[in-house]
């Protein structure tokens, strides 16, 4: 079943919760570095636990992460680490909690030599998804396959986030893709 149908057979909270993530963020292009970075994170943090759980916590991750400001997290101390992992707002797993931060410098590196993430993901798009999976986990921490299908589906690059008769799938169709 897909995540456009599955919505619809969902408790009411969580319907509310997931439509709200199908229709407007699932799929659409992000063009925004930060905002790119936020999705690798909450995909990374989702490992293990429901989608749910990320789509709650979500507004905490990003008042915890700065924003997911990627110059700011990078350059967390061992302060901002154990601010972290005492956070019940967050996902208080220290693998987790240290993949973003070395990822955020990972970014930082990319931003250098691409220009931005988003640059980064371009020059080595178009990748079947396997290759995308061997790319990741080369290049970053914390990233199985099923992360980077999911992070790659979310936000446009690998297709299948929505049914082709789904309406959103239209919608995402008329936006400018990131690799446009």
């Amino acid at each position: 079943m897909s995540y456009c149908s599955i919505i619809n057979d969902m408790p009411t909270e969580k319907r509310a919760l997931h439509k709200n993530y199908h229709d407007y963020y699932y799929g659409f292009p992000i063009h925004n570095d930060d905002e790119l970075f936020c999705r690798l994170v909450l995909e990374i943090n989702q490992a293990g636990l429901s989608w749910d759980i990320i789509l709650k916590k979500e507004a905490s991750f990003r008042l915890a992460y700065d924003n997911f400001e990627i110059d700011k997290v990078a350059n967390y101390s061992i302060e901002d680490c154990e601010r972290l992992l005492a956070n019940p707002g967050i996902i208080r797993n220290k693998l987790k909690i240290n993949a973003a931060i070395e990822n955020a410098k990972t970014i930082q590196i990319l931003q250098k030599e691409f220009g931005s993430f988003k640059n980064w993901l371009i020059a080595h798009h178009p990748k079947a998804k396997e290759e995308w999976v061997k790319l990741f986990k080369k290049t970053f921490f914390f990233t199985g396959g099923e992360i980077v299908n999911e992070f790659l589906m979310s936000i446009g690059i690998l297709h299948g986030a929505h049914d082709e008769d789904c309406p959103i799938h239209q919608k995402i169709l008329t936006l400018k893709s990131m690799v446009d």
